[in-house]
C-alpha cells in the first residue's frame, strides 16, 4: 500500500482498465487483516476476477471515494544521474515506476540543473 488504505469489504477499481470488484480478504505473511495501511507490504483477494485480468502496473483505488482517473499530462521532478547526450523538450524516455515501464514525452522542461551549475 503506497497511499490510502485497503479495507476488507471495500469496492476497488483497477486502473487503467476500470474493473470494479470487492475485496474478499487482506493478508500479510499469511495472517488475515481487517485493513492495510501505507507502508504495508500485503496482499488482498478480490471477488470474481481471474489472476490473468490483473497485469503488472495496474493499481487499485477506492471506487466509491475519489477513484483513480487517467492523467493526460502531469508535472514531475525528474533526476537523471547520467546521460550521454542533451535532453530537451520532446525527449521521450521510458519511465520505470514500480513494476511498470511507460514511454512518455517531455513537453516542457521548466528547469535544468547540471553538475557544473549545481
Amino acid at each position: 500500500v503506497e497511499t490510502g488504505v485497503i479495507i476488507l469489504g471495500m469496492f476497488v477499481i483497477f486502473g487503467p482498465i476500470g474493473l470494479t470488484t470487492e475485496v474478499k480478504s487482506v493478508e500479510m505473511h499469511h495472517e488475515v487483516l481487517s485493513e492495510a495501511v501505507p507502508g504495508d507490504n500485503d496482499g488482498f483477494n478480490i471477488k470474481n476476477v481471474a489472476v490473468k485480468e490483473i497485469k503488472r502496473g495496474f493499481f487499485a483505488s477506492d471506487s466509491k471515494n475519489d477513484p483513480c482517473k487517467e492523467a493526460v499530462t502531469f508535472e514531475a521532478q525528474i533526476i537523471i544521474m547520467n546521460h550521454p547526450s542533451k535532453i530537451s523538450n520532446e525527449y521521450t524516455p521510458v519511465l520505470n515506476y514500480h513494476t511498470s515501464h511507460i514511454t512518455y514525452k517531455f513537453t516542457k522542461i521548466k528547469l535544468k540543473i547540471d553538475k557544473q551549475s549545481s
